[in-house]
């Protein structure tokens, strides 16, 4: 079980954990999040970093359980940064709900194991704030061949 510094702030805890959030890029069909009510819909996100791609292919043939759930730790931060977008402060982020799609073989089965890399990450980075409802299912593709993507639905504290 991972658990969540005690002291600073997320982007406190975020920066220990040798991260920062990413730039993300605009998109001329869709925007990164949009809130509704108290609620924050944030854009299926790939795992890109720098504007590149980190990963392409299906989890259990092409891609390797580990590789799989750093891409997912990605994505999350791709979440953040679009949450972030949407409230101003890392502190103010609280994660309600996580879907998480794993472009994996029929037979590969861990896609909650991928999933709790993101889990994991979001609880150290936020604390409470971080725990959430979570969905976590095998596709057959994903945009861009990515193995990953995440979506989150988030709320203002």
């Amino acid at each position: 079980m991972t658990t969540a510094a005690n002291a600073g702030s997320a982007s406190d805890r975020l920066q220990a954990l040798g991260l920062a959030l990413p730039e993300l890029r605009e998109n001329p069909y869709y925007v990164d999040h949009r809130a509704v009510g108290p609620s924050i819909y944030i854009s299926g996100q790939l795992p890109y970093l720098n504007g590149e791609l980190l990963g392409r292919g299906v989890v259990g043939r092409d891609v390797e359980l580990e590789t799989a759930r750093e891409l997912a730790r990605h994505a999350a931060l791709n979440c953040l940064a679009a949450a972030v977008q949407a409230v101003g402060d890392l502190d103010r982020v609280r994660i309600v709900q996580m879907l998480v799609f794993v472009a994996s073989t029929p037979d590969f089965g861990e896609q909650s194991t991928v999933a709790s890399a993101a889990s994991e990450l979001l609880i150290q980075v936020l604390g409470e704030n971080g725990r959430h409802a979570r969905t976590a299912i095998g596709v057959a593709g994903l945009p861009l061949r990515s193995p990953v993507e995440i979506q989150m639905v988030c709320t203002a504290v």
